[in-house]
């Protein structure tokens, strides 16, 4: 769609594309457009309005999309099947699984990932938790998968993804991975997993309702595509009425209806984090994050999420005008592209 900025971008230029209110510290709840997604969006809303043109360069948006989130994570296009929710997604995975099947998850997960594996102890499925620290030696031969988060929503605990992948593959054990708080900020490889599902509405900065799921290939022929409909066909303009089935032979099969204003919307968001470069963003998000902890008197970690126990944290923020969340009990800031240490020092300012 919106490809007008072309090439690379410095950080502290593309800043110029957000416009918040005032310090916002609360990505990890939902991110904030970039101009070139708001105006996008914007633009095909009105085309909606007045009939303006046909729905097909809409979904052209959602392919472009599907091609730079398959670059950012690592994979080729065809990996990659797209939707709405991150629970969908996982849905289709763990209907994968066989009857009987132990999958391990911290003890903190967020139920987009838990809820899909919970909903099938019926046929025996059996969700172990442990502590997120002791996942690594919680993977042994009696696990069929273990399934967690790159980064914990309530805490910005960072997984030790390399550890993970690397005892799953000694023991044989299918790796789903929820990466909806890191891509966007944390460079990932899905290829590392079995599995990578990602909510673009956080860290990717995009409308809600788009999702992606990286699948691993030799896993196209053992899952279901439980929600196919005409755009998980193999040429969706001709698969809208009969049969026979005729699927994607690629991810795409897994593929749903697209939410067309929420794709155009993704793409120019996703282009621009490209742009700027997943590394870059981690140096300003984590030094930003590393200023706050200070701040509060707490070491210095590696993720862009700070968790603290501040007394009424959330009612002082808001009285600065400064957007945050609370999340377990505790106070759950956390630092994006568009802000500075103007950001941070006006937080801990407030807190004081």
């Amino acid at each position: 769609m919106n490809r007008a900025l072309g090439g690379t971008i410095d950080l502290s230029e593309a800043q110029r594309l957000w416009e918040p209110v005032g310090p916002y510290l609360n990505t990890a709840s939902y991110g904030l457009p970039p101009t070139p997604a708001f105006e996008a969006l914007h633009s095909v809303l009105a085309d909606w309005r007045h009939g303006a043109t046909s729905w097909e360069p809409w979904a052209e948006a959602t392919e472009g999309a599907r091609r730079v989130f398959a670059r950012l994570v690592g994979v080729p296009t065809e990996h990659i099947a797209v939707s709405a929710t991150v629970s969908e997604l996982i849905g289709l995975v763990a209907a994968s699984l066989p009857d009987g099947a132990r999958v391990v998850v911290p003890d903190i997960e967020f139920t987009s990932l838990l809820f899909p594996f919970l909903a099938h102890a019926g046929r025996g499925v059996e969700v172990v938790t442990v502590a997120a620290d002791r996942l690594v030696d919680a993977i042994d031969p009696t696990v069929t998968m273990v399934a967690f988060s790159a980064v914990q929503s309530a805490t910005g605990e960072v997984a030790d993804v390399e550890s993970i992948a690397a005892a799953a593959r000694q023991h044989g054990v299918l790796t789903a991975v929820d990466a909806t708080q890191a891509c966007g900020w944390l460079p990932l490889d899905a290829a590392r997993f079995d599995f990578l599902a990602c909510g673009a509405y956080k860290w990717l900065m995009s409308p809600r309702g788009t999702a992606f799921l990286a699948v691993a290939p030799e896993h196209l022929a053992t899952m279901r595509p439980l929600a196919a409909g005409w755009y998980a066909g193999d040429d969706p303009h001709t698969s809208y009425y009969g049969p026979p089935l005729r699927l994607a032979e690629t991810a795409r099969r897994f593929d749903t209806s697209p939410a067309w204003f929420s794709w155009v919307g993704t793409e120019p968001a996703l282009e621009l984090i490209e742009r700027i470069g997943v590394p870059a963003i981690q140096a300003h998000n984590v030094a930003l994050a590393n200023r706050f902890r200070a701040g509060l008197g707490l070491p210095a970690a590696d993720s862009a999420i700070v968790s603290a126990q501040v007394p009424d944290a959330q009612h002082r923020l808001e009285r600065a005008g400064i957007r945050a969340a609370v999340r377990a009990g505790g106070l759950r800031v956390s630092f994006h592209v568009y802000n500075t240490e103007a950001d941070v020092d006006a937080a801990l300012e407030a807190l004081s």
